[in-house]
């Protein structure tokens, strides 16, 4: 059934607008996504859709879910509650879940601060056949506006855990069999690194300050990517796909 909103002082406005926010998200469970596709994929992914909100005018533009509760209202309202400027007149609420970790090949990231950077990271991971995240409570919220629509859709396609012991999840997996490459600037030269366990995790550190000295005490392989030119050091996402694209080549084959 659908359900005509006309008022910004509606109380399921209200709740809808405080998802903008890490507090409205951790306090309602709840996160909101835009537009067609990631619609879309949120339908059909792990995650339960709570709701579905279209704009009036752009009614005959979707085709809407059967079972999930659906809102129609003004551009303007609809404009309140999404994110960004030009709403694509339509949005989903969407519950919290973490999905499971499956199979060999995972990227941590360790305290990445910048929004399209986490997403650009799930993106990439997904696009160079990862099969999962995990991020430690010090990144950015992996369910902001801009971390989702970095990610276009990847968020829904990925295991994905956060985490607030980073170091105590890497050293299981170190005793589990699985090799950790911390990416370093005093890391051993990245294409000359030893021999990695089938099972790996990449973990990329924070934009100023790389991996902490925790993360790096538990890695069995310290890398880094050379140097040729005059920079430093390159954006983690960047550094992130570089290197996510050269662990799964063999998967070309």
């Amino acid at each position: 059934m659908l359900e005509h909103i006309t008022s910004l002082k509606n109380p399921k406005v209200t709740t809808w607008k405080s998802l903008k926010d890490r507090k409205g998200r951790k306090e309602n469970g709840c996160f909101l996504v835009e537009g067609r596709k990631m619609v879309e994929e949120a339908i059909v992914s792990a995650f339960p859709v709570e709701a579905v909100l279209v704009d009036d005018a752009r009614l005959g533009e979707f085709t809407l879910p059967a079972g999930v509760p659906a809102y129609s209202m003004p551009a303007h309202v609809l404009a309140a509650v999404c994110d960004t400027k030009t709403p694509q007149g339509i949005a989903a609420i969407v519950r919290m879940a973490e999905v499971e970790l499956h199979g060999p090949r995972l990227v941590a990231m360790d305290g990445v601060q910048d929004p399209g950077n986490v997403g650009t990271i799930i993106r990439t991971a997904d696009a160079a056949g990862f099969d999962g995240v995990i991020l430690s409570a010090q990144c950015a919220d992996v369910f902001s506006p801009k971390v989702l629509r970095a990610t276009m859709g990847s968020v829904f396609r990925m295991g994905i855990r956060v985490t607030d012991d980073l170091p105590g999840v890497l050293s299981q997996m170190v005793k589990e069999g699985a090799s950790v490459l911390s990416s370093q600037l005093d890391g051993e030269p990245f294409y000359q690194r030893s021999p990695l366990n089938e099972r790996f995790v990449l973990v990329i550190g924070s934009e100023g300050n790389g991996v902490t000295d925790e993360v790096k005490a538990i890695a069995t392989h310290k890398v880094k990517l050379p140097m040729r030119g005059g920079a430093e050091s390159l954006n983690a996402a960047v550094a992130a796909g570089i290197m996510m694209y050269e662990l799964t080549r063999d998967l070309d084959h």
